[in-house]
């Protein structure tokens, strides 16, 4: 095959560009950087233990920090839907790296006698232990700006419930009236939730930690001195600052995918937790005269071409679609892990794919829907009481002193006249209004115990 003469990629790359013509879309960036990262790491270590020459070593660490800088990106060209347990990849970066030593040397790309993609950039190393190793890296690097969006978002739905402390409102199961809350306890719900999910991300780090660098093929390490394999953990936790440590049996994360199964299923835990979120806010705020209207969302662009003064609920919208899709990765990793045969898994590139997909667009989707949707957010007091006075929940408050029968008579006469079921109770000469009242008070009905019957029992307008 003819190679473009400025192009910095070698045979092994335009094959693969041939062969995996599918979506289109290059391997994901972080993944190529984490790559570059360990090939730079190798080079450095190969130097130190004399397995390369220092004319060799230099050139070749240059070339990857030009690549970390940002530069020569549109030579990462084999798509993202590849076979090959991620070798193109791997050759892609290796060919690069090689090709721009080889400039820097005076050379031209191709002169693969001044430096070799594969004797020199790839000494010591496999695809089978560089590849999960960049991954791994790769995948903590998007997951601590993930941790800290969720806990940005925790924290402001924590200040939702302090703020709405004492706003009562109607409470709903089933989307059918249920019993009184305060708005605050509702934010309240929904930010433990978020914390769990923070927790459980947070402690998904430690299991990405272990690295198979120096096992390379089948994770016996053949072809890699031990001293190498000790030598690149080293540096490459020194160079991340991630932690990292060098796996007790490289065979295992080799050829085992469950870690990525594990971290997947995390997200897709935050993903339901934010589709459940942003569920409830679209309905909270439907209307806004035609529906619930309890909650203002922030109007943040016109919602339709063709009717006039429509606003969208786009930033709820877009965190839902945004979990759908992690959940839809998470199947995909899912099959993949499941998928691998014997000491290998092939379908790798999948795992990269969908979940540095995962990470990236959960990330900036809970940001955005944080500061455009949740900050902003106001909850309708008047429309609130509204909705709760115009049903009929208050009974409920009722049926230790009458009992259930007697409630459900009243709450039933009270939705036939359209009253409250305080006054019904009045008019029926059961309770006193003092009593209605203490039973029903707010904060009775809206914290544990049976009104009237435990002591500090809020009275009339306290």
């Amino acid at each position: 095959m003819e190679i473009p003469a400025e192009a910095l990629y070698g045979i092994h790359t335009a094959r693969a560009m041939n062969n995996f013509a599918v979506s289109g879309r290059p391997v994901n960036r972080n993944l190529i950087h984490a790559l570059v990262l360990v090939k730079k790491t190798a080079a450095q270590v190969n130097g130190e233990q004399k397995r390369l020459p220092t004319h060799r070593v230099s050139p070749i660490v240059n070339a990857c920090d030009e690549l970390l800088a940002g530069r020569h990106q549109d030579m990462f060209t084999v798509d993202a839907m590849q076979g090959g347990a991620g070798t193109s990849t791997h050759m892609n970066v290796n060919e690069v790296i090689a090709n721009l030593a080889i400039v820097q040397l005076g050379g031209q790309p191709g002169q693969y006698e001044l430096v070799h993609p594969l004797d020199d950039v790839n000494c010591c190393q496999s695809t089978n232990d560089v590849y999960p190793t960049a991954l791994r890296i790769a995948a903590i690097r998007l997951l601590r700006p993930l941790c800290d969006t969720m806990s940005s978002l925790q924290n402001t739905l924590q200040q939702k419930e302090i703020e709405y402390a004492d706003l009562l409102k109607l409470g709903r199961t089933q989307l059918m009236d249920a019993l009184p809350m305060m708005a605050g306890q509702g934010f309240g719900a929904y930010a433990k939730a978020i914390a769990r999910d923070r927790w459980r991300l947070y402690k998904a780090e430690e299991r990405l930690r272990e690295i198979p660098i120096g096992g390379t093929a089948i994770g016996t390490g053949m072809n890699a001195p031990r001293a190498y394999s000790y030598r690149m953990v080293e540096k490459l936790a020194d160079e991340t600052g991630l932690g990292l440590c060098r796996s007790d049996h490289p065979m295992d994360p080799i050829q085992n995918m469950d870690v990525f199964v594990e971290v997947s299923g995390l997200l897709k835990s935050a993903a339901v937790n934010l589709l459940k979120i942003s569920s409830d806010f679209r309905l909270l705020a439907s209307g806004p005269f035609g529906g619930i209207g309890e909650y203002m969302l922030p109007p943040v662009q016109a919602g339709s071409s063709i009717m006039p003064g429509k606003v969208n609920p786009v930033m709820a919208e877009m965190a839902g679609l945004t979990a759908m899709r992690v959940m839809a990765n998470d199947a995909a990793i899912t099959m993949a892990a499941a998928s691998g045969q014997l000491e290998l898994n092939a379908f790798l590139p999948l795992i990269a794919e969908s979940l540095l997909e995962s990470l990236h667009i959960l990330s900036n989707a809970v940001q955005l829907f944080e500061e455009r949707c949740v900050r902003g957010l106001i909850v309708h007091e008047e429309r609130c009481s509204a909705n709760l006075h115009s049903s009929a929940v208050m009974a409920s408050a009722l049926v230790a002193e009458l009992g259930y029968d007697e409630a459900a008579s009243i709450a039933s006469a009270a939705i036939a006249q359209g009253r409250s079921p305080e006054d019904i109770a009045e008019d029926r000469g059961q309770l006193t209004r003092a009593r209605i009242d203490q039973l029903c008070h707010p904060y009775t009905v809206t914290k544990p115990g049976i009104p009237g019957q435990e002591e500090g029992t809020h009275h009339g307008n306290e």
